[in-house]
């Protein structure tokens, strides 16, 4: 009995190992095999939407700012890569699906980006910081107060201060660009894994390993769970290297690059929920009004999509040449 146990733990540990090259295997060669498009759909996504807003500026809202943002980014790929098919979320100053509920929209966004089967997810939004306070002294008035008791209870006076105080509009600005929090990972490769259209694309499973097998089984087989976690590496190799050159374009143009950055603490769903390359651009601080004059303006408005524009074409270009940064630099605090 023992040796039988053995001999299923060895034939178990080869299955696993089998499976394991296997899938590796298979991401090289397909990683190798040349490729005449990397990318055919690239998902915009502009944040926020009525009834939620969202951040506000003196005048405008971040809701209608990113709209803006991403329908001019959509013309933009359209006119440069007639090839690649441009989906957005949402294209009027509603909320994506129509949803009143964020968090349901935002389960939307995800749910549309999957089954589009994009290769690209980009979300944009604006950012907000609080105000500052201020105050100065504009006078003083002569304050009563006593001491001691009985007998000994002396009346004095002093000069105190009066202060005015006032709010100014926040001087942060600048640009980030987020991409999904590695604490989130686990979150990303269930998403990847369960979307079969990745799944089919990054492996080739053929004879006992998947061509005669119920769909099912193929898609919950060792080999793909493992090719869900490999891409899911992948597709965080390549979100990095897209935010890195979003930020890069934007240092072009002369803004505040507040760099690439991820938000551990909470993550951002959009981005651990689509299975693709994916990262959330932070245009501009809407709180600061200089910054929000220039979003408002054509000027602004034509250098941010310009810009994620120029990022996607370097990025396309070094798909297609096989050059992908690894995830261990360019990250900021």
């Amino acid at each position: 009995m023992k040796q039988g146990i053995n001999s299923i733990k060895g034939k178990f540990t080869l299955s696993i190992l089998f499976s394991i090259f296997s899938a590796i295997s298979c991401l090289t060669t397909n990683a190798q095999a040349p490729k005449t498009k990397t990318i055919k759909t690239i998902i915009i996504d502009p944040g926020h939407g009525y009834p939620t807003l969202n951040a506000k500026g003196r005048y405008s809202y971040e809701a209608d700012l990113t709209l803006s943002f991403g329908q001019l980014l959509a013309k933009k790929i359209q006119d440069s890569l007639p090839e690649c098919k441009v989906l957005m979320t949402r294209n009027d100053r509603y909320d994506a699906g129509g949803l009143s509920s964020p968090r349901e929209a935002n389960r939307y966004r995800a749910k549309f980006a999957n089954e589009n089967h994009g290769d690209l997810f980009i979300s944009i939004h604006c950012n907000w910081a609080p105000g500052r306070r201020n105050s100065e002294i504009v006078s003083y008035k002569t304050s009563t107060y006593y001491t001691g008791k009985g007998k000994n209870r002396k009346k004095h006076t002093k000069k105190v201060p009066v202060y005015r105080t006032w709010s100014s509009p926040s001087e942060v600005n600048g640009v980030e660009t987020f991409i999904w929090a590695v604490n989130k990972n686990d979150s990303k490769v269930q998403f990847v894994q369960s979307n079969k259209n990745v799944v089919a694309d990054s492996t080739e499973l053929h004879g006992e390993h998947g061509g005669d097998a119920p769909v099912e089984e193929m898609f919950d087989s060792p080999e793909a769970k493992i090719m869900a976690s490999l891409t899911t590496r992948k597709f965080f190799d390549q979100s990095l290297m897209l935010a890195d050159m979003v930020q890069n374009e934007f240092i072009k143009q002369g803004r505040v690059n507040r760099g690439v950055k991820q938000r551990n603490n909470e993550g951002i769903w959009v981005l651990q929920a689509t299975a693709m390359p994916s990262i959330l651009v932070e245009a501009g601080f809407v709180s600061n009004p200089e910054e929000e004059d220039y979003m408002n303006s054509d000027k602004g408005k034509d250098e941010i999509a310009s810009a994620i524009l120029n990022a996607i074409m370097g990025y396309k270009k070094n798909l297609e040449s096989g050059l992908i940064k690894t995830a261990a630099t360019n990250l900021a605090e």
